[in-house]
């Protein structure tokens, strides 16, 4: 599995500097104030601030869903869209090594969170594969943010990024649970002879298919499809009405944006207090364990030939952890696990970290390896 890379993407492997220049820690904080100083980041601070000082803001919850619903669908819509454009003018020369480098992070990013959740921070072997389900998979949240960096740096990704996240989504979380499940169920059935007790069976194969079926994997994948026939078949006239309420650049999708975002900020507001009770190293494991996830997304996207905008938006995406499919697929599976580790761990510290850290040090990180 691991030689996939190099057999597919073979190539002269750049030398990377040793140190980071003041030149670079410079454009680096450039890109933290022009990232941070923007309505989406903006408005995921104040939901922090308004939880903290019981500001009183509360987005009603049908709002909320039927805006996630909407920017998935929009996500998906646009991917296909682009997708078709991209087959129409290259077929499949030009996604193919993306789609497989993207499949293969998705392969070892949970394999990876959970050897050092396990080994380096000593958690049990459910909270382990319940953490490594999230940060194997992604937020498309992030994504969305990050496209939209990227684009205000004058740097657009490449135009079927949407595919990679619906690739992204799904590898992770089904690996991670195989492990838990069966770990566990191996601990269980030491215990249960021991001391004479049945053992209780993991609903592993009902969980995959709660993951695969899941409304963000549904609506994404949908929509992608439905995004790439409609544009191969349907008169532009006919689908530019569609064009123009889904595309992720226009005003109706980046206000629903920062809506989305001040109801995330809410929720994460609500859990800082969780911090004291999950102790240093999952804040440590938060923020390191996304910014290597994040450079190997960067230098595998390089080496597949992603742009500039592309490599960052990739590197984002797999430094990125899932709070919307993964936690009922983790709670089906490993109930024993405890919930509020993996979510604090994805949702106050790693998704806030990325909206204002992370994004730009990838954006300087692709930069480094040479993308253009």
């Amino acid at each position: 599995m691991t030689t996939m890379p190099c057999l597919v993407l073979a190539g002269h492997i750049p030398a990377l500097p040793a140190v980071v220049s003041a030149e670079q820690l410079s454009r680096i904080l450039q890109s933290l104030e022009r990232n941070l100083l923007t309505p989406i980041p903006l408005c995921f601070l104040l939901g922090i601030i308004c939880t903290r000082i019981h500001g009183g803001i509360k987005i009603p919850k049908e709002l909320y869903l039927s805006i996630a619903i909407f920017l998935l669908m929009s996500i998906g819509f646009i991917g296909g869209h682009e997708l078709a454009h991209e087959y129409q003018m290259h077929g499949v020369a030009t996604i193919w090594k993306p789609a497989l480098v993207t499949l293969f992070l998705g392969c070892v990013t949970p394999i990876t969170s959970f050897l050092v959740l396990r080994y380096l921070g000593g958690l049990s072997v459910a909270d382990s594969a319940g953490i490594a389900a999230h940060y194997g998979s992604t937020s498309a949240v992030t994504y969305a943010v990050a496209n939209s960096f990227v684009e205000q740096t004058q740097h657009p990704a490449n135009s079927f990024l949407p595919t990679l996240v619906t690739i992204l989504e799904c590898p992770g979380i089904a690996i991670a649970l195989v492990l838990g499940a069966a770990l566990s169920a191996r601990e269980r059935a030491a215990r249960a002879a021991a001391v004479g007790q049945p053992v209780r069976e993991s609903k592993l194969g009902e969980a995959l298919y709660e993951v695969v079926t899941g409304q963000s994997i549904m609506l994404m994948a949908g929509l992608l499809v439905i995004g790439f026939v409609s544009t191969l078949f349907m008169d532009p006239k006919g689908f530019q009405p569609f064009f123009d309420f889904f595309q992720s650049k226009g005003m109706l999708f980046r206000g629903c944006l920062c809506i989305f975002l001040l109801e995330m900020g809410l929720v994460a507001g609500e859990r800082l207090s969780d911090l004291v009770r999950v102790g240093p190293f999952l804040v440590a494991f938060g923020i390191l364990m996304p910014l290597l996830h994040g450079f190997f997304g960067v230098y595998l996207g390089h080496l597949a030939g992603l742009n500039l905008g592309g490599c960052t938006v990739l590197g984002a995406i797999v430094a990125s952890a899932s709070y919307i499919a993964a936690p009922p697929a983790v709670r089906l599976t490993l109930p024993e696990a405890n919930p509020t580790l993996s979510i604090t761990a994805a949702l106050a510290i790693t998704f806030p970290f990325n909206i204002a850290f992370g994004i730009p040090i990838y954006f300087e990180m692709a930069k480094w390896i040479g993308a253009v």
